[in-house]
């Protein structure tokens, strides 16, 4: 059998083919997609304006830059979009094209991968287990030193969950400032967090020209096919950059459309943060009562966890899970984790109280 363990979150057609089980059967908890779903209201207009596919979309994009400024509250001529928070991550990386970076662990690979595609050199800023994962700013700042022409993180972290607020945030900017480095922040899972005005990095974006804040659709809005993704920055150097280094029309005509209704939909984001917000509460209660697992407390729409028996292993439960057709996420794949920890996204109700029912079968009997 095909070992798995090193695949992305949701790659629901590897699983497929490794394991016969059609994938529409798969319930995804490894994907971290919101489990309501593609916006319906988005959806039903994106069904009376199929003719946009014949035309090319603005190639400015002001109407779709308008409507993310009204959402996260940024300038519009801030704003940069593209085919998907990968694609920014790899123009920002290699525009600024620093010697050094750090990045902060565990974290998703695409960050390593583009700074040695650029040809730079990294090292991850450790999150530590006996610290629950929360970041310790002091060491954080000591490691930056003027040498590094590239800070990285995601916030709140994948796979920990754990959050960088705003006032800690603002210490990094500071000093990456007089460094000389600029700092990239992942905001793929903010939207999820039951405090997100406490950790957005978005205001400090006028503050700090040496910030790009990063964030897409695929996760929050469950629409990783449209292949939307945004930027902000207020460093004109970088955004002329960008311009040159992007190709025209990266994002198409009917993504475009479809981004200036989600970003609107409040009602949408309202249902979205309630139940991500009540059923990661309810998990995490359950979760904390066993006495085999460590449950981490997490501000992303996912629960990281730590098996304290060696009686089974995160990839066994992996194996036991997809016999049933609920698929997690084996985290040992991770910097710095191991084969002790794994981690599952919340989805609806009873899907999340199926998968906790057989997790307790296999850990805590």
């Amino acid at each position: 059998m095909t070992v798995l363990t090193h695949a992305h979150g949701g790659d629901l057609d590897a699983i497929q083919r490794t394991y016969g089980i059609p994938k529409e059967e798969i319930i995804d908890f490894s994907g971290n997609i919101n489990p309501l779903g593609f916006p319906k209201r988005a959806e039903d207009a994106l069904k009376e304006n199929l003719h946009l596919i014949c035309t090319y979309p603005d190639k400015k994009y002001k109407a779709l830059k308008q409507a993310i400024g009204t959402y996260t509250g940024a300038d519009p001529s801030h704003i940069v979009v593209g085919n998907g928070s990968t694609e920014l991550i790899s123009t920002f990386i290699q525009t600024v094209h620093a010697k050094h970076s750090i990045i902060m662990g565990p974290a998703y690979s695409e960050y390593e991968r583009e700074v040695s595609l650029g040809g730079g050199k990294f090292e991850y800023f450790p999150l530590k287990e006996e610290e629950d994962f929360k970041l310790n700013l002091p060491a954080l700042l000591e490691a930056l030193t003027p040498d590094v022409g590239m800070f990285v993180a995601c916030n709140p972290n994948n796979p920990t969950g754990t959050a960088i607020r705003t006032a800690e945030m603002r210490e990094i900017l500071a000093h990456c400032k007089k460094i000389g480095a600029s700092v990239m922040i992942d905001e793929t899972y903010i939207e999820f967090s039951d405090i997100l005005p406490e950790i957005c990095s978005i205001p400090l974006v006028k503050e700090f020209d040496n910030l790009f804040v990063i964030r897409g659709t695929s996760k929050f809005f469950a629409a990783p096919g449209i292949r939307l993704g945004y930027g902000i920055s207020s460093n004109q150097t970088f955004l002329d950059r960008f311009k040159t280094n992007t190709n025209p029309w990266s994002v198409n005509s009917l993504a475009d459309f479809i981004g200036q209704h989600i970003f609107t939909d409040f009602e949408f984001h309202k249902k979205t943060q309630a139940l991500v917000s009540s059923e990661r509460r309810k998990a995490f209660a359950e979760l904390s009562t066993w006495k085999n697992i460590k449950a981490y407390p997490s501000e992303a729409n996912f629960i990281l966890l730590k098996l304290k028996t060696d009686r089974i292993t995160a990839h066994e439960l992996f194996e036991k899970c997809i016999q049933k057709k609920m698929l997690i996420r084996d985290a040992s794949s991770f910097t710095f984790l191991d084969e002790s920890y794994l981690r599952f996204c919340i989805l609806s109700p009873a899907h999340n109280a199926a998968l906790l029912a057989e997790l307790k079968k296999w850990v805590e009997a």
